[in-house]
């Protein structure tokens, strides 16, 4: 048996990265998965490849920046699987540019995925987990929602944010029996975290002076998603780091 046999989970950004293997993780538990991401032949490809090897999965295009994209992510989900239970908001990027070098759009066009983005799945789908009887969402924010980063100033803010619409959204949720948690990644080897224009060059990533001195797979990630989902039932508005000790605090030379 499977921890999440009859469920059934939505993952925004679920194409690549992160998203994809909380989608692999949930199906192999037993969940059926819906994937929602505007990369629409990686998409396709990661459900095909779930079913292939005995899951369910379905993908269908999703604009997180827009409500009526969501609304039908929502209700083609519910068609064809039959209810929501778990729905983790996962899209996001990230633009390395200073403050003082941003234009406005720049700083608009990180918010209104990261942040509005996942006002929109959260309210979208509140409907539907609260004819499942309750459920779980898990908003993926990172340590930028924990501490400033020098050239993130827009992907910080958008960070801090969705940390606080959790605890909001924990507060209104919970006599619904719907628990809603963000988790706090920290470097995790993604194709986000390769991206010259966001981060550093590859062979930085293998040169932490965390107290775990390595880089996070997306594994780590998505088993600590499936433990948020099926196991932490007392857990809601809470922080779930993933870093590597990152924010533990400041590592002396050794």
């Amino acid at each position: 048996m499977g921890k999440l046999d009859g469920q059934v989970a939505l993952i925004s950004g679920g194409a690549r990265g992160q998203g994809e293997a909380q989608a692999r993780l949930f199906a192999r538990e037993g969940a059926a998965v819906a994937l929602g991401d505007v990369l629409e032949e990686e998409g396709q490809r990661v459900a095909e490849s779930i079913n292939d090897t005995g899951g369910q999965a379905m993908f269908q295009k999703l604009d997180v920046t827009e409500s009526s994209s969501w609304q039908s992510m929502v209700d083609e989900t519910v068609g064809q699987f039959g209810r929501l239970d778990i729905v983790i908001n996962n899209a996001g990027i990230a633009r390395l540019k200073r403050i003082e070098d941003s234009s406005l759009q720049d700083y608009l066009d990180v918010v209104l995925i990261n942040q509005v983005g996942v006002w929109l799945g959260m309210k979208a789908s509140i409907p539907a987990l609260k004819e499942a009887g309750g459920g779980c969402i898990i908003n993926t924010s990172s340590t930028a929602g924990l501490e400033g980063y020098d050239g993130l100033g827009a992907y910080v803010s958008s960070k801090f944010a969705v940390r606080g619409m959790t605890k909001c959204a924990a507060l209104e949720l919970g006599p619904h029996n719907i628990r809603v948690n963000s988790v706090h990644p920290g470097p995790i080897d993604t194709p986000m975290i390769r991206d010259p224009q966001i981060a550093r060059p590859a062979d930085a990533l293998n040169t932490m002076t965390s107290p775990i001195p390595r880089v996070g797979h997306v594994d780590e990630v998505a088993a600590m998603m499936l433990f948020i989902a099926a196991d932490a039932t007392y857990s809601t508005g809470a922080e779930f780091v993933i870093d590597g000790g990152v924010t533990a605090g400041t590592m002396r030379n050794r």
